[in-house]
């Protein structure tokens, strides 16, 4: 069976980048996968979806390094034949106040979640763009993109500056087919949310701020990582030909889960 397309996902070793990558397979794209090198899991990842029916490759690469970038896209071209998603997922968390934080560990933050996004955003834009049939970029935001968060000046900082580049990205890569939008996810079950709540455990309890999140939600648990690939999935598709510029923010509003809203 041909695929609806080729789609590469970044920092999708774990977590929400991989969920994203296998439920892309799912829906019949053959799917590169991206992490830093040395991330065991990757392969594992790849051969996932190869299990499913549909070609990988996997690439080890830094994308705040931009020949990284550039070679990463060039290997799926060459083996994959195209690219027509891409998923800029990888990130790091940061736990610093204002007062703490230090310029290296904030140079580090940018240069991972804003830089990393920027290259990849560039990079799969001019490819899409020589293909000549349009394509979808999709980034990754948070909540804390959308109202700054104690404790996370530089990640708060970095998302808030996703934002800013997928609707910038969206108004000038329209009129080559190319939609742009983000997702912003709350308190999603991966590493980085285990992070935050081993550090909230001193002022929320010992319940911590897993159980702080879940219980303020209508649905009462926090997100899982299906939960973020499910709006992937549908701006990866032909049906969201017509939304671009869109931030998908998992919101609570006076301690109600609003679900997924677009902004």
């Amino acid at each position: 069976m041909s695929a609806r397309g080729v789609a590469l996902v970044t920092g999708a070793a774990r977590g929400i980048g991989r969920e994203v990558a296998l439920r892309l397979a799912d829906d019949g794209f053959d799917v590169a996968v991206n992490d830093l090198p040395g991330t065991a899991e990757l392969e594992d990842v790849a051969q996932a979806i190869e299990g499913k029916g549909r070609k990988s490759i996997h690439f080890y690469g830094d994308v705040s390094v931009e020949q990284d970038v550039v070679n990463m896209i060039e290997a799926v071209v060459a083996a994959l034949g195209s690219l027509d998603v891409m998923v800029a997922n990888a990130g790091i968390l940061t736990l610093q106040t204002v007062l703490e934080v230090d310029a290296a560990t904030f140079d580090r933050t940018i240069n991972v979640n804003v830089r990393g996004v920027m290259l990849c955003y560039k990079h799969a834009a001019k490819q899409m763009i020589s293909q000549g049939r349009g394509g979808r970029i999709i980034g990754a935001t948070s909540i804390a993109g959308k109202k700054g968060v104690p404790f996370l000046f530089a990640y708060s900082a970095s998302k808030f500056a996703v934002r800013g580049m997928t609707q910038s990205a969206a108004a000038e890569l329209g009129k080559y087919g190319i939609t742009v939008n983000a997702y912003a996810p709350g308190g999603t079950e991966s590493r980085m949310l285990e992070a935050l709540d081993g550090h909230f455990v001193e002022s929320l309890g010992p319940t911590g701020l897993r159980d702080s999140m879940a219980s303020t939600n209508p649905i009462p648990r926090t997100g899982v990582p299906s939960d973020i690939a499910n709006v992937v999935s549908f701006l990866a598709s032909k049906e969201s030909t017509f939304v671009t510029g869109k931030i998908y923010v998992q919101v609570v509003i006076d301690g109600v889960l609003m679900s997924w809203v677009s902004s």
